[in-house]
This record gives structure tokens, C-alpha cells and sequence, in this order.
């Protein structure tokens, strides 16, 4: 080992006993540009606390193994539930990571790793999953707030329940889907008062397929019949007489605005 070297591994272990044993403020100055074995041994520095880890959490182009060594770490400050969240929203933070640490946040947590433009899309995939795998148990006023500040993924999760009042919510989302509104109406989930919300909404009211999946359905109230039919082309008209959903009070609506048109 050449003069060079001694002086390259005196440094690092000169930086390592202070991981060990130095104060608060050096330890701010070695999480600057930290390696994995300063964190190793900073983690048993009784002047380490949660500021430290934040700070250290703050960058990027971290070593790999200092995720892996924070994640093995359950006693705080490294075990602390700040840190845990810093970890998982980190952009370069391992898929295999962040997956054991979703079920331990907070579902307001999770929601704004769904939405942090910052992290990776298969973090957002992920924290996505896991709100939908807890929406069954959650409370109304949860899944209200969920409805109106979810991804799009996370509304059309929401809006598949049925609930009328958070179906009102899903619609006002901005995330929401045509798409997700023509499943739903297609659903057994459908009832005439979520029907009629949708079709009263000044979002979706005057969109025309909209309007044709409204009718389709045999649950949809008398009064969208007498309202939607003479915007509809003939055409489409036609084909909603024979469609096999409809009760019969609806295709004698149906008949009626066909026999009411000129050809």
C-alpha cells in the first residue's frame, strides 16, 4: 500500500470513529456525502436523531446500501415514523423497500405518494394498490376524501361501491375517467339515485355516449328518457329500441320518441 492509500484509509476511518462518536453538528456535516459505513456506525451514535436521517433523506445519489441499511434499522431514530415516510417517498429508494413499508403509513401518506410527480411510477402503482386494498374498511368520511383528491386509479376503485354520496364526491374529481362512468353505469352498482347524479352533473350531463350508457340502463328514471331522447341521433335511438335491458315502460318512451321524429 503506497503513501497514498494509508492516508485515504487513515481518512476513512477518521470518518468513521466520528459516525461513531461525534457530535450533532458533525454528524449533519457527515451525512452530506455519507458511505454506508458512516451510517453504519453513525446508527450507534447516541447524538444521532430523526433531523439527521431527514437530512440525509434529502439528497439523491445515495448509495443503495444506505436504504438497505435504514431499512434493517427498526430502533429510532431510524425506526421513526417521519423517516420511515422519507424513505419510502425517496425517488431512488429500492421497489422491494418501499413495498414492506406501504402497510406500516399513514392512508393520507399513502395518497401523497400516489400523487408526488417526483417519485417513480411503479412507487405511485404501488402506493395506489395499497389505499385500494384498505378502502373495504375504511370509514365514509376516508373514502370522501380520497374521492376528491385520489388518482384516477383511486377513484375508479371508489366509485365501483356505489355509494351515492361518494359517487357525487368521484365526480367532481378531476382525475375521473369517462371511461370508469361507463362501467359503473354498465354495473350492478347503478341505482336510479347515483343514475340520476351523474346525469345531473354539469361535468358529464351533455356528453352524448354518456347520455346513451344513462339510457341503456334499466334502473335510469322516466325523466332522462324525456330529456336525453331528442338529443340523441335517430340511429341511436333505433338501437336502444331493441335493446334487451330496457323495462318496458322505457321502450314504450323509447317508441314514442322514434314515432315523434320525421324520417
Amino acid at each position: 500500500m503506497n503513501h497514498q492509500d494509508t492516508d485515504t484509509a487513515f481518512d476513512d476511518l477518521r470518518l468513521v470513529h466520528r459516525g461513531l462518536n461525534g457530535s450533532k453538528e458533525e454528524l449533519f456535516r457527515l451525512f452530506e456525502r455519507p458511505t454506508p459505513d458512516i451510517l453504519r456506525a453513525a446508527l450507534r451514535n447516541p447524538a444521532l436523531d430523526e433531523a439527521h436521517l431527514l437530512a440525509l433523506l434529502r439528497h439523491t445519489g445515495l448509495h443503495p446500501d444506505l436504504f438497505t441499511l435504514l431499512h434493517q434499522q427498526h430502533e429510532p431514530p431510524a425506526g421513526n415514523y417521519q423517516v420511515l415516510f422519507a424513505l419510502a417517498q425517496h425517488p431512488e429508494a429500492p421497489p422491494h423497500i418501499v413495498s414492506t413499508l406501504l402497510p406500516r403509513l399513514h392512508l393520507c401518506d399513502l395518497l401523497k405518494l400516489s400523487c408526488l410527480p417526483s417519485i417513480p411510477q411503479d412507487q405511485k402503482v404501488a402506493a395506489e394498490r395499497a389505499i385500494i386494498q384498505r378502502i373495504p374498511t375504511q370509514p365514509l368520511g376516508n373514502k370522501l376524501t380520497l374521492a376528491h383528491r385520489g388518482t384516477a386509479t383511486i377513484v375508479e376503485a371508489l366509485l365501483k361501491e356505489g355509494q351515492p354520496q361518494l359517487v357525487a364526491a368521484c365526480l367532481d374529481n378531476p382525475h375521473l375517467k369517462e371511461g370508469a362512468i361507463h362501467q359503473f353505469l354498465a354495473s350492478a352498482a347503478a341505482t336510479a339515485e347515483t343514475i340520476s347524479r351523474i346525469a345531473r352533473h354539469t361535468r358529464w350531463q351533455h356528453r352524448p355516449e354518456l347520455q346513451q350508457a344513462i339510457l341503456k340502463n334499466p334502473r335510469t328514471p322516466t325523466i332522462w328518457f324525456t330529456l336525453f331522447l331528442p338529443r340523441l341521433p335517430r340511429s341511436v335511438v333505433q338501437n336502444l329500441a331493441i335493446s334487451p335491458r330496457l323495462t318496458p315502460p322505457q321502450k314504450q318512451l323509447v317508441t314514442e320518441a322514434l314515432g315523434g321524429k320525421k324520417l
